[in-house]
């Protein structure tokens, strides 16, 4: 159950920055297009084999706001920019953080 919660968590701001992307590239929780950016390689769903996390996307998960992310977890973006939910849900551990406890 933790699992899927962090892997929603971590969607989340995949979907999150996605969305950013089409109004502008506003930050969205603490992430704009340069950070998503970052973590969409190791993400994605046609990569094989699935690359590790950049420095780069740990640094932004780091410094993402995870509890906001948290309210997009649920959301359709994460096909529309070819994002791989089990691998987005492992990003977060990859980086060695965690995800809050209520996501």
């Amino acid at each position: 159950m933790a699992d899927s919660r962090q892997a929603l968590a971590l969607m989340a701001i995949l979907v999150v920055v996605a969305a950013a992307l089409a109004v502008g590239a506003q930050a969205v929780c603490d992430m704009d297009n340069d950070d998503f950016m970052a973590c969409q390689p190791a993400a994605a769903a046609t990569t094989d084999p699935q690359p590790a996390p950049s420095e780069a996307c740990c640094a932004t998960l780091g410094k993402a706001d995870l509890r906001c992310l948290c309210s997009y977890k649920n959301s359709p973006w994460l096909s529309l920019y070819n994002i791989d939910p089990k691998r987005a849900m492992e990003l977060p551990a990859k980086c060695g953080l965690t995800t809050p406890p209520d996501c």
